[in-house]
Formats: structure tokens, C-alpha cells, sequence
């Protein structure tokens, strides 16, 4: 009677959980169609004579994205569990197809493959494969991740390979967000503390040395640290698109100048239905839909919160956090390239950029957080969420 008490309003809870962050993500992604197209259709126009194409795809991959969300959310738990080395061998094999004859460059990073006339960027895939791959390794050891030898074996040499496929394709703001993802999983998981911040210091202290190591990186973020302007001596060259960037959201204003009247997007600001569509959106719909935007991602981030307060499963809890903090912190990475808090990395704007393997992995990945959360509404309970009957404690790391 008391697992009954306390299992049914959990369920109620996590079901409209899980109706939230659904209704939030179709949300974020009918807002993407709106504004790549918006984005894109003068430019387009103008190369192509169609301002429809790259609108047409975006709906395609959307379309796609969506209905494999949904698919995903029917799968079991269980079977993530099982697939995690098998997921994280084909994101690998993928990603090392890169640099193969199938493989290209697209913005200086070869980090693309051509699959049937498509680009397709495997290191999207990869993100998912490796949350869903820690998580598992997080669940196996349990208490033994109080340990560091556990903590480090096999979670950093196999995680660090992952990173190093994409760095070799000099893809670092990929490697950026990997990392964090993958330190988002572990914290989650509930590995120690002090484990986190030596980590942390270690991949911050090697993306450092990386981006002062030459090329354009190096370049980008000099000409941050001495800052953009109209007058700077990099305003036609490396400060041109964070510049025009603020030219946008100054011209929104409040209000914004309404849908379709973007004065940037004719040729003045560089990837404007990609790394800056929040640029277009500031323009368009002012600080009002931005802001409307922005809250979706928070709301996104406070129901996976929501969520993994009240698992006791290991699995779930680190699955879920590696997605929280793919999404949300993506998405607050790219505004802050876009505002200027951040050099240039290239980094899209989820479920709002343009990009096919963006979108569809980061809404594979919400079938799987959607998969979990069903899993957490039935009547039988994980083995790790025996901590919520009483009798069954459990004691977290």
C-alpha cells in the first residue's frame, strides 16, 4: 500500500513531465521552420533563384526528427542499457568516416560526411551515443565511482577518444559542448564532486592550449579579447558577424520588426539561418521573442531538472543530465556568441538552426529522455529506484 501511495502521484507527475518537454520541443522546432526560413529566403533567392530550398529541407529533417523522437519514447529502458557499446562503436565508426573519400570540410573543419546527396555531421550522433555509454558505465560501478580509479577507468580514455575523432577534424566548438556533455552525465550520475572540478580544470586547460595553438582559433579569440566595434581594425574580417550580429538585435528593439523584415539577413550577416539565427530572431520578433525563446530553453532544462531530483536511478539521472546539458547548454552557448560573451565557435542553436543532423539527433536524444521518463511512470520500479519505498534506501554517491 505504501509503494502504491507513493508510486501513482510519482507517475502523474512524470506523465505530465514528459507532456511538457514534448509540447516544448515541437514548440522549439515549429519556431526553427518559421525563422530559417525567414533566414534564408533572400539569400537563397538570390543564389539559387528558390528562397524555399533550404526551408523545404529544414521541414523534411524536422519532419523526420519529430516522428523518430516519438519512436524512440516506445523503445524500453532496458534497451539502452544493453545497446551502449554498441551505439558508442557506431557513433565512433561514423565519425571516423570523415576522413575517408565520403568525408568534406564545411567552415574549416572537416567534420561532414555525403550520404546519398545529404550532409550529414556524425559527431551530432556521436554526442548521444557517448551520454547513453556513460551512463550505462555510471550504473554498472554504482558505489564503486567514489573511487577515483573507477571514476577514470574506462570513462576517460574511451570518452577521450570520442573527443579526439572530432579534434582531429579541428572541430573544437564540437569538442567543447562534447565535453561538457559528458561531464554534465558524470555529474548526474552522481560521481564525486572533486572528481567533476579535476576534470573540468584538466579539459579546460587542454581546450586552452588547443585554441592558442594557431590557425584561425587563435585569431578569433585575440580579436575577442580586444573586443569588436565598428571601428575595430577586425570589423571587416573576424569581428564582421558578431558586429552585425548586435546590428540585428539593436534594430529589433523591443518589439522586433516584425516577421520577414530583417534588414541583416540581405547579405550583411554571415550564417544568419544557422550559428546567428538568434540574431534574426532578436531583429524580427525584438528582445520580446527572444526572450520568449530563451524560455522555452529554460522551461526545457527546469522539467529534465524536475526529473532527475526525484530518480533513484543512476542511469536515468546521468542519461538525463548528459541531454540537459547538451540542449540547454548549447543553446545558451550559442546566445552568448551571438551577444559577444563568446569568440565565434560555431556552435547552431538547437531545434532553431538550420542543420538536418543537428535537429534530428538532438530529437532523437528527447526520445530517449522520453523513453526513461516512461519507463520511471510504471508500477515496477528500477532496481536503482528501490530508494523511494521505504526499506529500500539507498545511499547516493
Amino acid at each position: 500500500m505504501t509503494a502504491t501511495r507513493i508510486g501513482l502521484p510519482q507517475r502523474r507527475r512524470l506523465s505530465r513531465d514528459a507532456i511538457v518537454l514534448a509540447s516544448v520541443s515541437i514548440a522549439l522546432v515549429a519556431c526553427g521552420v518559421v525563422m530559417v526560413l525567414s533566414a534564408s529566403s533572400v539569400e537563397n533567392l538570390i543564389a539559387t533563384g528558390d528562397p524555399f530550398s533550404i526551408a523545404r529541407r529544414h521541414v523534411a529533417f524536422a519532419l523526420v526528427g519529430v516522428a523518430l523522437m516519438f519512436v524512440l519514447s516506445r523503445i524500453p529502458p532496458a534497451f539502452w542499457r544493453r545497446c551502449a557499446w554498441a551505439l558508442l562503436a557506431s557513433g565512433i565508426a561514423l565519425q571516423l568516416l570523415v576522413f575517408t573519400p565520403l568525408g568534406f570540410a564545411s567552415g574549416g573543419n572537416r567534420n561532414w560526411i555525403s550520404l546519398g546527396g545529404f550532409g550529414v555531421q556524425p559527431s551530432e550522433f556521436l554526442k548521444l551515443a557517448l551520454i547513453i555509454w556513460i551512463a550505462h558505465i555510471i550504473a554498472a560501478k554504482g558505489e564503486l565511482m567514489s573511487r577515483w580509479q573507477h571514476a577514470v577507468i574506462p570513462i576517460v580514455p574511451v570518452a577521450g577518444l570520442a573527443l579526439g575523432t572530432v579534434m582531429l577534424g579541428k572541430d573544437l566548438g564540437t569538442v567543447l559542448i562534447m565535453g561538457a556533455i559528458a561531464l554534465g552525465a558524470c555529474f548526474f550520475g552522481g560521481m564525486r564532486l572533486h572528481h567533476i572540478v579535476i576534470a573540468v580544470v584538466t579539459a579546460a586547460g587542454a581546450a586552452l592550449a588547443v585554441a592558442l595553438s594557431g590557425g584561425t582559433r587563435q585569431t578569433r579569440i585575440a580579436a575577442w579579447f580586444e573586443g569588436c566595434s565598428a571601428t575595430s581594425d577586425n570589423y571587416l574580417d573576424l569581428c564582421w558577424q558578431t558586429v552585425h550580429g548586435w546590428n540585428a538585435l539593436a534594430l529589433g528593439g523591443v518589439t522586433g520588426a516584425g516577421l520577414g523584415n530583417s534588414q541583416m539577413k540581405w547579405g550583411w550577416l554571415p550564417e544568419a539561418n544557422n550559428d546567428f539565427i538568434f540574431a534574426i530572431i532578436g531583429e524580427e520578433l525584438g528582445a520580446i521573442g527572444a526572450v520568449v525563446v530563451l524560455a522555452q530553453f529554460v522551461l526545457f532544462g527546469v522539467v529534465l531538472t524536475r526529473v532527475i531530483s526525484r530518480s533513484h536511478d543512476r542511469f536515468v539521472t546521468a542519461t538525463l543530465g548528459g541531454i540537459l546539458l547538451w540542449v540547454v547548454g548549447q543553446a545558451f552557448v550559442n546566445v552568448a556568441v551571438v551577444l559577444g560573451m563568446l569568440p565565434v565557435l560555431g556552435v547552431p542553436l538547437p531545434m532553431i538552426s538550420a542543420g538536418g543532423s543537428s535537429l534530428v539527433s538532438i530529437l532523437a536524444s528527447i526520445g530517449v529522455a522520453l523513453s526513461l521518463m516512461r519507463g520511471t511512470e510504471g508500477s515496477r520500479m528500477p532496481s536503482d529506484a528501490r530508494a523511494a519505498v521505504p526499506g529500500h534506501a539507498e545511499r547516493r554517491v
